[in-house]
């Protein structure tokens, strides 16, 4: 069986949902077409998210991607588009889209848009020491 583009996300349930955690995900090889020209356009998006009650299944984001392929759509909008679809479906304490498409009439393109459940913030962030722990036995 082929697998074949499809605009369905799936989820599953959050094996922790009680801990705020960062899912952090690299997409490569997004493609989709210049709406003026019909080229390609190129870009590794990066899909940062705290999930809910629900986390993304990566078959189906694999195959959601990749239905873009044949689309024509202005960066700015694709970008606020997947990551629409993603909220909606995964419904995400926060989600952060960046999108960095390649070099184009040499100019480089990046658009960065976020999701964030209504009430929620987050916890400060720790930082740790800078200073090597002597793990070692002392006489």
């Amino acid at each position: 069986m082929r697998a074949q583009p499809c605009k369905t996300l799936e989820t599953f349930p959050n094996p922790t949902p009680e801990r705020d955690f960062h899912v952090h995900m690299q997409i490569p090889e997004f493609t989709c077409l210049c709406p003026k020209t019909g080229q390609p356009d190129f870009a590794t998006l990066f899909l940062d998210y705290i999930p809910d009650r629900l986390c993304v299944e990566l078959k189906s984001l694999k195959l959601y991607i990749w239905s873009y392929r044949d689309e024509g759509a202005f960066h700015e909008a694709v970008t606020n588009r997947i990551l629409d679809d993603l909220a909606a479906a995964a419904a995400p304490r926060f989600m952060r889209l960046t999108a960095k498409f390649y070099v184009r009439g040499g100019i480089f393109t990046h658009v960065v848009a976020e999701h964030r459940q209504p009430g929620w913030h987050p916890a400060p962030r720790v930082t740790l020491s800078d200073f090597p722990i002597d793990c070692s036995i002392q006489d």
